[in-house]
């Protein structure tokens, strides 16, 4: 048995689960794996989150204040912060990408209850909403995640790093665009709200019905990026009237909002994202041998595209039109498959 190995079967022993109740449930694009554990009618789901890869901290903390909000948030059953080993709540197998497989005719009301929990949230006053000592997602933090596209894509396609000057004038070509996002007042971004991480939850009431996975990476930030995130979907394509009813349905939550001024920031950060993405799925297949994510690719470049139409983001678009014109908006070879 590995030394992991026994870490978590300590763990379990220690707080009144027999290791031989685990089964596999889910890898993650991260470090971390989940297991569900099961004796009779009593079920938990174990995160592997090992460190110094993972910190459950986070995962802790904002557990914790987001079920002090009232939403489905996993509850905290027993950690081991040092080893990164959680037991936490078990929500059940209806994730929202399960459901709307099995029934497609539920999608504008799924949609609607998330929608309906970011209107929520952002209706709280900001000192509720956030807690104390959140991380801004800022300039630093906005660049550093648009750089994993040359830093990974560009290198996955060219054969060679990205050059200096080249991932220079990148950087100075976001510079205007990100600042602005960056500027808009904070909210409480969960920055991975999209349909593999809800949970349908039918036997709870209002937004408690849909359940929050992976929100360790919380952050405060433009109310516009959750929305954005869950209608821009990587993973799955979203009618364009499903869309624009989402956002109307946000807008009438909120009249007063600037509309325009939203828009333009929804745009922004879409782009962002989706150049982030393009860069993490290329890096889960070269360095970390998870070709799956590669499948997305090309609907990731296609959003992308959409975004960069925006008048905000043409020193982007002109970027993108110099390095990566579109003949290599493409997938990157799947170097597992090569060997």
């Amino acid at each position: 048995m590995s030394d992991r190995e026994d870490q978590i079967n300590t763990f379990l022993q220690a707080n009144g689960w027999d290791p031989r109740a685990r089964r596999p449930l889910a890898d993650d694009a991260s470090f971390r794996r989940y297991e569900r554990l099961r004796e009779g009618p009593r079920t938990a789901v174990l995160m592997d989150a090992p460190p110094p890869q993972e910190d459950i901290q986070s995962f802790v903390s904002m557990a914790r204040h987001l079920a002090a909000l009232g939403y489905s948030a996993p509850r905290i059953i027993a950690e081991n912060l040092k080893h990164g080993l959680l037991i936490i709540e078990d929500l059940g197998d209806h994730t929202y990408t399960r459901v709307l497989s099995e029934t497609p005719e539920r999608e504008a009301d799924m949609y609607a209850m998330a929608v309906d929990l970011l209107i929520d949230l952002h209706g709280r006053p900001t000192a509720e909403s956030l807690p104390p000592g959140l991380a801004p997602y800022d300039l630093e933090l906005l660049n550093q995640e648009t750089l994993l596209l040359p830093d990974w894509f560009m290198p996955a396609i060219t054969g060679a790093p990205t050059p200096a000057p080249v991932r220079a004038s990148y950087l100075a070509a976001w510079r205007d665009s990100l600042t602005q996002a960056a500027c808009h007042p904070p909210t409480l971004v969960l920055r991975d709200f999209h349909v593999d991480n809800l949970m349908w939850l039918a036997d709870r009431n209002g937004t408690r019905a849909c359940g929050l996975l992976d929100f360790q990476d919380a952050v405060a930030g433009p109310a516009a990026y959750d929305l954005m995130s869950l209608l821009e979907d990587a993973r799955r394509d979203i009618p364009p009237d499903l869309i624009a009813n989402m956002i109307g349905r946000y807008f009438s939550a909120f009249p007063n909002l600037n509309r325009d001024a939203f828009r333009t920031v929804f745009a922004i950060l879409a782009a962002q994202r989706h150049a982030k993405v393009i860069g993490i799925f290329t890096r889960l297949c070269v360095r970390d041998a998870k070709s799956a994510y590669l499948l997305h690719i090309p609907r990731v470049w296609r959003l992308l595209d959409a975004s960069l139409k925006h008048p905000a983001l043409d020193a982007v678009a002109a970027w993108f039109a110099e390095h990566v014109p579109p003949n290599l908006r493409i997938t990157p070879p799947n170097p597992t498959r090569q060997s």
